[in-house]
């Protein structure tokens, strides 16, 4: 029985040191490709007619800063299109007064209303897209956490007029604005992650960063795809999948997003991710869990045999040694190469995340140990808390119940009255007529 396991547990750690080399390779991949492109990033040539759709509800860190790099865009004929639920949302001011201090830039506000049968982000989206000018031929998407470089237009709608191409998108670079655990653990988490995206891995869409065609956008109908849903890049990701059209990933956008965020926000925001992932694209997230699994599980396995070793003696100790240190090295190796990014995508705040990067680096099996537990835990269960209101998934990802979860009452976790939903009634745009500047 001991040989049984033995080679057992050599076998799941030679893949896990095939995965890890494989990891590594790709990492260096991404950083190649990221240069060379990010090289190019002053010549996008500027396309047609634009629309910027940007989802808003409450306050993100330093959101007066990431809404301003909307009016600073690199491109000439281009509009944004701010969408909250209430004139009540305390992002309105903000956005009221960006608006006013760039009339050169044209720029709307729209009330949504609160969401019904759907994610109240994809109602927001459902919303601003239902009437759009004849003459726009591009429309892009961007969050409000996201700080958007000048030539991210361009550059995000360079790629689209390839027919085999659905949609281009940007990524997230978080940074940390204090020292703490949950900040640095979410980054590095969020890093490994960008580091899938590149020119031959097959990419998803990401929400805060993306860009689409505007006759392909009703061609597929894909504000009937959104209805019902809360996830808005996932069902694009999946129903481009579906039509066979292939998403990009334009490392020019990939934007930059203040994190400040608890352990309890930390672990609500990965697990939503994941949970979303098991809905809308099952597949990927079975693939994610296996591979996860076979990176984390083997170097768990390995500590704890040469603990066991060293305590008893073993002679096997320099097997569990060597494998240990092996699984740790290329960590580490893939680590730097992530961390190399930082001087392709933002050398300005190279000094600012030096003690992120490091963490990232060395502390890589707390990272996924910890993305682990999440990815595992996102197995079970239907809700998500998302900004403030509860939903409950059916099978096929639809919204069977929300609830408004109170700020302050959140973190107790109350039982909602929660209420049965049927099909949404989409009321049409509501524009604040007050709020349209336009370029003189």
């Amino acid at each position: 029985m001991g040989n049984f396991f033995l080679v057992l547990y050599l076998v799941f750690t030679g893949l896990a040191v095939v995965l890890g080399a494989l990891v590594a390779l790709q990492t260096w991949e991404h950083r190649r490709f990221a240069r060379s492109r990010m090289r190019y990033v002053r010549r996008h040539p500027e396309k047609g007619p634009a629309v910027i759709v940007v989802p808003c509800r409450g306050l993100d860190e330093d959101v007066d800063e990431n809404l301003r790099t909307l009016f600073c865009q690199n491109y000439s004929d281009y509009e944004v299109r701010f969408v909250v639920e209430s004139v009540d949302d305390p992002i309105v001011p903000v956005i009221r007064r960006l608006m006013a201090s760039h009339p050169r830039v044209r720029s709307q506000l729209f009330v949504a209303g609160r969401a019904v049968a759907c994610g109240q982000k994809v109602h927001n989206l459902r919303v601003a897209t239902a009437h759009l000018p004849e003459r726009v031929q591009y429309l892009a998407f961007a969050d409000s956490d996201a700080r958007l470089r000048r030539q991210w237009l361009r550059a995000l709608v360079s790629q689209l007029d390839d027919p085999s191409v659905g949609a281009s998108t940007g990524y997230r670079w978080f940074v940390p604005t204090r020292p703490s655990l949950a900040n640095r653990l979410l980054y590095s988490i969020n890093t490994s992650v960008a580091a899938f995206f590149g020119l031959h891995s097959p990419t998803v869409v990401w929400g805060g960063s993306w860009a689409m065609r505007r006759e392909l956008f009703e061609s597929l109908g894909l504000r009937d795809a959104w209805k019902g849903t809360v996830s808005d890049d996932l069902v694009v990701s999946g129903l481009l999948r579906r039509e066979g059209l292939r998403v990009v990933f334009e490392p020019a956008c990939m934007v930059t997003s203040p994190l400040n965020t608890t352990p309890a926000q930390l672990f609500s925001f990965v697990r939503r991710q994941y949970l979303m992932g098991r809905f809308y694209l099952p597949r990927w997230w079975a693939l994610a869990l296996v591979l996860t699994t076979l990176s984390t599980l083997p170097l768990a396995a390995s500590l704890g045999l040469l603990a066991w070793h060293l305590a008893t003696g073993s002679v096997w100790a320099w097997l569990s040694a060597g494998l240990t240190g092996l699984l740790y090295g290329l960590g580490v190796l893939a680590g730097l190469f992530r961390q190399g990014l930082v001087q392709v995508y933002c050398p300005q705040l190279h000094d600012r995340l030096r003690g992120a990067r490091r963490f990232e680096v060395w502390a890589g099996p707390l990272v996924s140990l910890a993305n682990w537990i999440e990815l595992f835990g996102s197995t079970f269960g239907r809700r998500i808390t998302w900004r403030g209101i509860g939903y409950c998934l059916a099978g096929d990802g639809q919204v069977t119940r929300m609830w408004r979860v109170e700020p302050q009452a959140a973190a107790a976790a109350p039982d909602p009255a929660e209420q049965t939903l049927s099909d949404e009634s989409m009321p049409a745009a509501i524009p604040l007529a007050s709020d349209w500047a336009k370029a003189a």
